[in-house]
């Protein structure tokens, strides 16, 4: 179906970079219907909210701006309004949200993306609200169209889903099980992308390591990681998340065999203490975390690691905070996204009686924030003399007039260079750091 005139949309994004890549698809549907981007909702004839639900602050801020869209809606009744993502592949919730909000048109599940035409078809020409919902996926859609967001960097989906069902996590329920897509399906996408002018993938999955399982192929992870780095001509690659449990020894031997695999690795920890490790279910304990952080740091020089780290986990005890502190402390890690528990329905731990008092999990987040902090600033201030290679992207959105970019290690810099172009890889001198950023100067002959 296309669009008889120029009709504009507008994608709104909750969560992780599986859900950017999917607002990524949900874009590319629409333009192929003959729609283009608008900046703002109100100017938009189709708006999708493309929804998180891992996290109970992202489904409070999620509710609030559905129940703002019915302004737009009243200003504007021949308006398309839809919600998708991982909140709406719980059902209930999509039947809640359904009877709470009469001014959507049409709710869909995570597996239903492809679906997106004949939604948006079905409610420009009938007054029935629809309801998209399966339970499980149909294989993996191939061939969809995706309207990227830059033309320097690019996310790459590897795989689908998660098997590991830890306790506190709803990813399983609402992304299914894991499926990986073939590697001649991955190599033709990257390729695609080298040709035209791409610089930097990152491969995506929730759990990248597990990579290939469900193949009868034989390729794992650290094999399709080789095969990419060696046969696509890409200057940058780089995954995300490794669970710790499936990170294997291969995997550090590519990564320091192929130079175009970045010298980072996020790799959650969640916690450090071995009883809560264990009934979060993440299936590794401390000592073993602790051995593969050195093993990383000794065979990969120059390596960032980053990190989740959970406070206020039902049963967390001081000492097991204590040792979720000590080991911050030991692994120094570059970066972490820190956070409270919070329950999620349909999870073990939500149902567990031992949940931990607020004001207890407000102090902990507090002295593990500080905490990493400190250390993040410190191992900024230590680069500062150092060169390191930066891609850059374009102009600051927070330091107008200056450059930004991005070390091998993922860290932010702004720079300045009159003859330098987004795209560009360039190497730069660090001059200064903060905590959240890296200033620099390119080197001789690269201004």
């Amino acid at each position: 179906m296309l669009v008889n005139k120029m009709q504009n949309y507008h994608v709104i994004t909750f969560g992780c970079q599986m859900n950017e890549y999917d607002s990524e698809v949900m874009s590319g549907l629409l333009e192929q219907m003959g729609y283009q981007a608008a900046l703002q909702p109100e100017d938009a004839d189709v708006i999708l909210v493309n929804t998180c639900c891992v996290r109970q602050s992202a489904e409070n801020k999620i509710l609030g701006l559905i129940g703002r869209l019915r302004k737009y809606k009243k200003a504007r009744p021949h308006l398309i309004i839809g919600v998708g993502g991982c909140m709406t592949q719980q059902k209930e919730t999509a039947q809640r949200l359904k009877e709470r909000f009469p001014h959507l048109d049409f709710i869909f599940g995570t597996h239903n993306t492809h679906e997106l035409p004949d939604l948006i078809e079905q409610a420009r020409t009938g007054k029935k609200r629809l309801l998209a919902w399966q339970e499980e996926s149909v294989g993996l859609p191939e061939g969809l169209p995706v309207k990227r967001r830059s033309g320097i960097k690019a996310w790459v989906p590897i795989m689908l889903g998660c098997n590991n069902f830890c306790t506190y996590c709803i990813v399983p329920y609402v992304r299914g099980r894991e499926r990986s897509r073939l590697p001649a399906q991955i190599l033709q996408e990257v390729r695609s992308l080298v040709e035209r002018g791409y610089k930097e993938v990152t491969l995506l999955g929730q759990n990248v390591n597990s990579y290939g399982r469900d193949l009868e192929n034989g390729m794992n992870f650290a094999g399709l990681l080789r095969l990419l780095a060696g046969e696509t001509g890409i200057s940058r690659l780089r995954f995300v998340t490794s669970h710790p449990k499936d990170f294997s020894p291969d995997l550090i031997e590519v990564m320091k065999a192929c130079p175009a695999i970045c010298e980072h690795i996020h790799l959650p920890v969640q916690a450090g203490s071995d009883r809560v490790l264990k009934e979060m279910n993440r299936k590794y304990n401390r000592e073993y975390y602790l051995s593969l952080v050195e093993n990383i740091y000794r065979e990969i020089p120059g390596v960032a690691i980053t990190t989740d780290i959970m406070v206020g986990f039902p049963g967390e005890t001081d000492d097991d905070f204590a040792q979720t502190m000590d080991l911050v402390r030991r692994v120094r890690f570059a970066n972490a996204y820190m956070f409270v528990y919070n329950p999620r329905r349909g999870t073990p731990a939500a149902q567990r009686p031992d949940q931990v008092p607020e004001e207890v999990k407000v102090a902990r987040i507090k002295e593990l924030v500080e905490t990493q902090n400190r250390i993040t600033l410190e191992l900024n201030q230590a680069e500062v003399g150092r060169v390191h290679e930066v891609l850059v992207e374009g102009v600051s959105k927070t330091n107008p007039g200056v450059l930004s970019g991005h070390t091998r290690t993922n860290k932010t810099v702004l720079l300045e260079g009159q003859h330098i172009a987004p795209g560009d890889i360039v190497p730069v001198k660090i001059t200064r750091a903060t905590l959240t950023y890296l200033e620099g100067k390119p080197v001789a002959g690269f201004s």
